[in-house]
């Protein structure tokens, strides 16, 4: 099982992945106060750290998914359920104030990737990790199969437009990584492309990895960090959530006949997946391989990966002028004078 035995047993792992976010507001509140982000010890970035590395993959030589398993929890047990959740919580509430600096300082972005296969709990995230963000700070982009227009370009373009600007969070629920992925199980989408779908062998998928590889390095120079997620589901445990969405009335309209269709081609998703993190996993933009077959567990870990990336940017509330300042005295004499009307 990934990682599990990599985390020493000094302390309890509820201590370290749960109780990190419980650290982060004692630093970040001081008598109700935010402090700027260069005051977030390197301890607790550390720890952070430490409770999501043993699924994050920087050199994915040698990667193979099945060592992966999709329902681990490290070291908690189902019975943590409630305490992890009170816990997420309050990470969202720490989430939303670096959120806040990042927005600020328009000085850095970050983009999120949402991979997986249906029903794995992409909107859950988006819904439950990111609904406490600021919306005007965090633009979600959906990528379902490509228009006309989106196709008479190149496969990077339609992903690249949505791109965040600097002091924004932006979130693909799916990605350019569609294009290695679905495209990749069924070749024959190149045709609406411009390509003959048999020429397709190793070679051209590689050129599309070395792209995808170029476009991150060009947004990672120019700050923007990435958190690339892929959330590890059992074929089980799918089957289990799809038969809910026919079973559970507000739920039906989840379900979509191609979730049937695609499940048949498992098998060559799970290679599909495996390719691309060998590919495009570095150390500047690491793949997450998260365990997802426990919604309120791979929610904990996208969490405490999206708040490290921001941690790590060491970000401050812009500095106001000295020039400025000198005229703070007369602003406030200004507002406390009582307002006068027109005509009074």
């Amino acid at each position: 099982m990934p990682g599990v035995s990599s985390i020493d047993g000094m302390e309890s792992f509820k201590e370290r992945c749960i109780d990190v976010f419980y650290c982060c507001f004692n630093i970040l509140r001081r008598d109700g106060v935010i402090i700027g982000m260069m005051d977030i010890s390197s301890r607790l970035v550390k720890r952070c750290r430490k409770f999501i590395e043993p699924y994050r993959v920087t050199d994915g030589r040698g990667f193979k998914l099945s060592r992966y398993d999709p329902g681990d929890l490290g070291k908690l047990g189902k019975d943590s359920k409630k305490e992890a959740v009170d816990k997420l919580e309050k990470g969202i509430e720490l989430l939303e104030q670096l959120q806040e600096v990042l927005y600020a300082s328009e000085s850095h972005a970050l983009l999120v990737v949402l991979q997986a296969m249906d029903s794995a709990g992409k909107d859950g995230i988006v819904k439950h990790v990111m609904g406490g963000v600021n919306p005007q700070g965090c633009v979600v982009s959906s990528f379902k199969q490509p228009s006309t227009l989106e196709r008479s370009h190149d496969f990077l373009w339609r992903c690249v437009a949505r791109l965040p600007r600097r002091g924004m969070i932006g979130i693909f629920n799916r990605s350019y990584y569609e294009e290695v992925l679905s495209v990749r199980v069924h070749p024959e989408f190149l045709a609406g492309e411009g390509f003959n779908p048999s020429h397709a062998k190793s070679a051209f998928w590689e050129e599309r990895f070395r792209s995808i590889n170029n476009l991150e390095r060009h947004l990672l120079a120019n700050r923007t960090s990435i958190v690339k997620i892929f959330l590890n589901l059992s074929p089980e445990e799918q089957r289990k959530r799809l038969l809910a969405r026919l079973d559970t009335p507000d739920k039906n309209w989840k379900f979509s006949e191609g979730d049937i269709h695609e499940r048949e081609f498992w098998d060559q998703y799970q290679k599909a997946y495996e390719e691309m993190i060998r590919h495009t996993s570095s150390r500047e933009a690491p793949w997450y391989v998260v365990p997802a077959d426990n919604k309120w567990y791979s929610r904990l870990v996208c969490l405490c990966a999206i708040v490290e990336a921001l941690a790590e940017m060491r970000l401050e509330y812009p500095k106001v002028s000295g020039e400025l300042k000198e005229f703070f005295p007369k602003f406030r004499e200004e507002l406390e004078r009582p307002l006068s009307r027109g005509g009074d």
